[in-house]
This record gives C-alpha cells, sequence and structure tokens, in this order.
C-alpha cells in the first residue's frame, strides 16, 4: 500500500497525524475489487492503525515502558480539499501550544 505520514505530533495522552493513501489497487475509482463483506479486514484504514499500534506497543514493551496503553478507538477525517488540509496541518503544528488548556494536563 502507497502510504505517507504528512504533519504529526506526539502529545502526553494523545497523537495526531495525517495518513495519506496514495492511489493504489484497493482504492482506485477506476475498478472494484472484492466488494465489502463481513469478515476479517485488511488492507483499510482500521488495519494499518492496527498495525501502527501494535508496531508502537511491542516497541515500547521492550523498551521497558510497561505503563504504555492505547485508547481502544481512534477519531478519523477524511481530507477533502487543500484548505481543509492547511487548516488541519496547522492544528496539528498549534496542538502542543495548547496543551496547558487540555482537560488531562496536569
Amino acid at each position: 500500500m502507497n502510504l505517507e505520514l504528512g504533519n504529526f505530533v506526539v502529545m502526553p495522552n494523545h497523537f495526531h497525524g495525517i495518513l495519506i493513501i496514495g492511489q493504489n489497487e484497493y482504492n482506485s475509482t477506476t475498478k472494484t475489487i472484492n466488494p465489502n463483506k463481513f469478515g476479517p479486514q485488511s488492507k483499510n484504514l482500521a488495519s494499518i492503525i492496527r498495525g501502527f499500534k501494535s508496531a508502537v506497543t511491542t516497541y515500547c514493551k521492550k523498551t521497558g515502558n510497561t505503563h504504555f496503553a492505547w485508547q481502544t478507538r481512534f477519531h478519523e477525517h477524511i481530507i477533502r480539499d487543500s484548505a481543509e488540509y492547511e487548516r488541519i496541518q496547522n492544528y496539528i503544528a498549534n496542538n502542543v501550544n495548547r496543551w496547558k488548556e487540555d482537560k488531562f494536563h496536569q
């Protein structure tokens, strides 16, 4: 799969990032492959996030961070145009400056 990580920031209690999924055989607009069906899912956003979480968890355990844990869900948003992309990039870049205002900041 053609993936790229755009802007991102790791906060003390959450992570923001832009995941760019390039054109590939699974999201092509010119042909339909394997229509949606129930069962194990792969090659979709959820499987990408699942793999990322698994890799980070494994790394944390190997480096002695035994208290690390993920929240069970993630929020997704499809960026539709360049103005929205710019707005979200700015939000991510400035998120660290707003940490003291976060309800979980202590």
